[in-house]
Order: C-alpha cells, then sequence, then structure tokens
C-alpha cells in the first residue's frame, strides 16, 4: 500500500474531531489545509516511499506474488473506506470529499479476480496489520474529520504516487487493467492534476476549527504509520525474496 499526495509524486495524511465548524484562527489561517497537511506528513511519506517492500515494487524485483498480496490488503482497507464513506456521504465535513467515481472496491475485485483466479475470496485474508488499519479507519464511522484523513492519505495516493506504481507493474508483471493494475486506473476522472487541484479546493473550504484541522493532521500520521506496518508485514515475506 505505497503512495500518497504529500509532494504530488506519493502518499497522504491525517484528523483530529470537534463540532464547531466556524472558520480557522490563528497563524494556520494563512496557509491552504491542503499544503499544511503536506508539509505535516512529508516525512512519513517519504518513510513509505523508502520502504524495502515499496523499493522493491518500484524496482521490479518484488515477486509478482508480493504485488498480489498488497492488492489482496488494499482490497480490505479500502471495503472499509468506502462502506465508512456511503454512511458519511451526507455528513457537512466528510461529505465534501466523499465521491464515488473514486471509489476502488468495484476494480480491486476485478484485479484479485485477475491475480488469484475465481475463487478469490477464498485465497485472501487480512493481516495483522491490515486488521488495525481497518478497525481505525471504521472507527471513524463516529469522527467525520478523521475519516477525511483516510480519504486523503488513500486516495490522494492512488492518484499521484500510484501511477508510479501501476507503471512499474506493467513492466515487471506485463500486466495491464485487464490484468490486474484496474485498482490504478482513473481515466473516467478526466485530467488527474485537474481533479487533484479540485480535491485540495476542497480540502482548503472545509469549516474546521483549529482543533479538527490539528485532529486530522494527526490523523494522517496515524494513516500512513498503519499503512507502513501493513507494508512492513508483507515486506517480511516477500521484499525478502526480491533481495534474494
Amino acid at each position: 500500500m505505497p503512495t500518497g499526495p504529500a509532494a504530488d509524486r506519493h502518499t497522504a495524511e491525517l484528523p483530529d474531531q470537534h463540532t464547531d465548524h466556524s472558520e480557522p484562527t490563528g497563524a494556520a489561517a494563512g496557509t491552504p489545509f491542503s499544503e499544511r497537511l503536506k508539509q505535516a506528513t512529508w516525512s512519513a511519506h517519504e518513510d513509505a516511499e523508502q520502504h524495502g517492500f515499496t523499493r522493491a515494487l518500484l524496482e521490479g524485483t518484488l515477486p509478482r506474488e508480493g504485488y498480489a498480496a498488497m492488492v489482496a490488503q488494499h482490497y480490505f482497507a479500502y471495503t472499509a473506506l468506502e462502506d465508512v464513506g456511503r454512511s458519511l456521504a451526507e455528513d457537512p465535513v466528510a461529505g465534501r470529499v466523499v465521491d464515488p467515481a473514486l471509489f476502488r472496491v468495484p476494480a480491486l475485485r476485478r484485479d484479485l479476480a485477475a491475480l488469484y483466479g475465481a475463487d478469490w475470496p477464498e485465497r485472501i485474508a487480512p493481516t495483522e496489520a491490515t486488521r488495525a488499519y481497518t478497525a481505525r479507519i471504521e472507527r471513524t464511522e463516529g469522527d467525520p474529520a478523521g475519516y477525511v484523513a483516510h480519504h486523503y492519505t488513500r486516495y490522494l495516493g492512488d492518484l499521484s504516487g500510484g501511477q508510479f506504481i501501476r507503471t512499474a507493474a506493467a513492466r515487471a508483471y506485463g500486466i495491464d487493467e485487464r490484468g490486474g493494475t484496474a485498482f490504478y486506473d482513473f481515466s473516467a476522472l478526466g485530467s488527474l492534476p485537474r481533479f487533484k487541484a479540485g480535491y485540495r479546493a476542497r480540502l482548503d473550504a472545509l469549516r474546521l476549527d483549529e482543533a479538527e484541522r490539528e485532529h486530522i493532521v494527526r490523523e494522517t500520521r496515524a494513516a500512513y504509520r498503519l499503512n507502513v506496518a501493513v507494508l512492513a508485514d508483507l515486506g517480511h515475506t516477500f521484499a525478502g525474496e526480491a533481495a534474494a
């Protein structure tokens, strides 16, 4: 699960919750919130990008089984993310970022069928790290600002660094969107730079107080940490094989 929006190259960010949706005050008011998120999570983004599993994937040395295992863990995380998103679609905070056009679970099902075969539901299971990650996501059903953090972390990563992964997988395994990279195909969105700019504008327009903004930053950092833990779990098995 590498990737993120942090520098328009790869991954994402975090949240905390409050009930007052007034405009921000203090020093943070002069910096667009999307830029603040990017800056606050840059080091976490670097950690994910430099992880051994991620490097092996991008360098084309990760076994195909390792890529398939990552796709399987994505499936569990995005099922949780999109189920919570549907429940928060009308929320005045989280609902501002929920967009069915981004939903990845249908594409993940196609990828898993291509990578594992028709019996893929019986062949995959969440790792301990993925269970912790999905539990954290599910908890945000009662924490709309926290949900924004996980949404931003995942989808902005897919739209940025995820496109590098798509290219690397196509090159290493000879697959396309019909063979296991449909997850990274966002052609229905049109221009990805334009979509990402619009997404950041929605973040900047959220009516959040300073405590909520800090909460989102913290939760985004937590999302990065959980993501790196998933990579570490996978890396114990597959990155070692790549090095060998």
